[in-house]
C-alpha cells in the first residue's frame, strides 16, 4: 500500500489576496474586485482579467534569466514557505526535496516586450534573456530560491498543468527519489494568452459567469500557489484521478467522458465512494461547453445535491496556476463549515442538470473532512484532485 502524503504549509497569490486569511476572508465573501479592465493586453480592446494588484518582489539579486512577472508572483508565494523548508532542509537534506510545478505562461511577457523593443529599435533590450520565457524557467527559480536540490520539474499541460504536479510529486516520493516535494503552480498575464483565447472565441465580454444561461467566457487570471507534500501533517493529498479523452484540441468531451474518468479514479485511488465527498470545486470556466460537460459529468458522478461551486467569477481563469490555486482554496475550507460560493448571475441553464450550486453565505451542516477539485486542459488532460482530514 503506498504511504499517505500529506499537504501543509499551503501560499498563495491571486486576485483574492496575498496570504491564506486574507484569500480565505475574500473567498466566503464572493469579493470580485480582483476581476478588473486592462487596456493594454488585448489587441483589440480593453478586456476584463483576475489580477493580481499587490507591490511585488524585486528580483535583481538573482541571475538576469529569473527576472519575470511569473517569478515575481512565485516569490511572494515563496516567501511564506522559506522558513518550513529551512526546517526540512535540516531533517532531509537539501537533495532531497523535490520540486514540481506547472505553468502555461512563464516569462511570455519579457518575450513580448522584447519583441516591441526589436521591431522599434532593432535590437533587444539588455534586460531581455530568452531563457526567461522557458517553460522550465519556474521550477529553476524555485528550486534557487528556496535552496533546494533535489529532482526539479516544471509541467505544462495547459489548464491541469499544476494539478498534474501532485501526481507527478506522488510518484517522486513512492519511488523514492524524494522525501519533500514543493508542488503547485505559477502563471501570469500575458498578451499571448489573452489575444489567444479570444481568437478562440471564449474570452467573456464583461465578468465570467460560470454555469449560467448566459455565460459568455471566461476571464484570464494569474496567480500563484506553491505548497509542500510530505510523509506526515493533518490534510491528506488522498488521490490524484488523471484521464486523457482527446476529443478535441480546445473542446471538452460533449459528455465529459474524460471529467468522468479522472474524478472516479481520483475517488478510486483514495478507497472513497462519491457520498464521502463533501464539496467539489468546479473547473468552471463560463464557457458554454465546459460548463456544459462539467454539469453532466458531476451529476453523473456524485448525483445533484452535493455541493460544488466555481472560483473563477472572483480570479479568472489562472491556467497553469489554476489547478493549485483551486485546490489550495480547497485546502482553505477543511474543517470549517463555510463552503466557497459560486458567484454567477443565478440564472441557470435550463439544459444542463440541476446541480447544486452554493449559494453566498451557505454553511455545510458538518465541518468538511473532503473536497475535490477538478482540473480540464485542452487536448482532454483531464485532472482530479481529492484532499481530505
Amino acid at each position: 500500500m503506498q504511504q499517505p502524503l500529506f499537504i501543509s504549509h499551503y501560499a498563495m497569490v491571486n486576485p483574492l489576496g496575498c496570504d491564506n486569511k486574507t484569500i480565505k476572508r475574500n473567498l466566503l465573501a464572493g469579493n470580485q474586485d480582483g476581476i478588473i479592465v486592462n487596456n493594454e493586453l488585448l489587441n483589440e480592446g480593453p478586456t476584463h482579467v483576475g489580477a493580481v494588484q499587490a507591490d511585488l518582489p524585486s528580483l535583481a539579486q538573482y541571475p538576469r534569466e529569473f527576472h519575470t512577472r511569473n517569478n515575481q508572483l512565485a516569490a511572494l508565494a515563496l516567501d511564506q514557505l522559506v522558513a518550513p523548508v529551512n526546517e526540512l532542509k535540516q531533517q532531509y537534506g537539501q537533495q532531497r526535496i523535490a520540486v514540481v510545478v506547472g505553468t502555461s505562461t512563464s516569462g511570455i511577457a519579457q518575450g513580448e516586450q522584447a519583441m516591441v523593443q526589436h521591431l522599434e529599435q532593432g535590437e533587444f533590450a539588455s534586460n531581455y534573456h530568452y531563457q526567461q520565457q522557458e517553460m522550465g524557467n519556474l521550477s529553476q527559480f524555485v528550486s534557487v530560491y528556496l535552496g533546494v536540490q533535489g529532482p526539479s520539474m516544471t509541467l505544462s499541460t495547459a489548464c491541469s498543468s499544476s494539478a498534474k504536479a501532485f501526481a507527478t510529486a506522488q510518484e517522486l516520493i513512492a519511488a523514492d527519489l524524494a522525501d519533500i516535494a514543493i508542488v503547485g503552480g505559477v502563471d501570469s498575464l500575458c498578451g499571448m494568452t489573452v489575444n489567444g483565447f479570444t481568437a478562440l472565441a471564449s474570452t467573456s465580454a464583461g465578468i465570467s459567469n460560470p454555469s449560467s444561461k448566459n455565460r459568455d467566457g471566461i476571464n484570464l487570471g494569474e496567480a500563484a500557489a506553491l505548497c509542500i507534500v510530505e510523509k506526515q501533517g493533518t490534510i491528506k493529498l488522498l488521490g490524484v484521478g488523471e484521464s486523457s479523452d482527446a476529443h478535441h484540441m480546445s473542446a471538452p468531451h460533449p459528455k465529459g467522458e474524460g471529467a468522468v474518468a479522472a474524478m472516479r479514479a481520483a475517488l478510486t485511488r483514495a478507497g472513497y465512494k462519491p457520498s464521502d465527498v463533501d464539496y467539489v470545486n468546479l473547473h468552471g470556466t463560463a464557457t458554454p461547453k465546459n460548463d456544459e460537460m462539467e454539469a453532466i459529468a458531476v451529476a453523473e458522478v456524485f448525483g445533484t445535491n452535493i455541493p460544488c461551486s466555481s472560483s473563477k467569477g472572483m480570479i479568472g481563469h489562472t491556467l497553469g496556476a489554476a489547478g493549485a490555486t483551486e485546490i489550495g482554496l480547497c485546502w482553505l475550507l477543511l474543517g470549517e463549515n463555510e463552503l466557497a460560493p459560486h458567484i454567477w448571475d443565478g440564472e441557470a441553464d435550463p439544459g444542463l442538470p440541476s446541480i447544486n450550486f452554493v449559494p453566498l453565505g451557505a454553511k455545510s451542516e458538518t465541518k468538511i473532512k473532503t473536497c475535490l477539485s477538478n482540473s480540464f486542459a485542452f487536448g482532454g488532460n483531464n485532472v482530479s484532485v481529492l484532499i481530505g482530514l
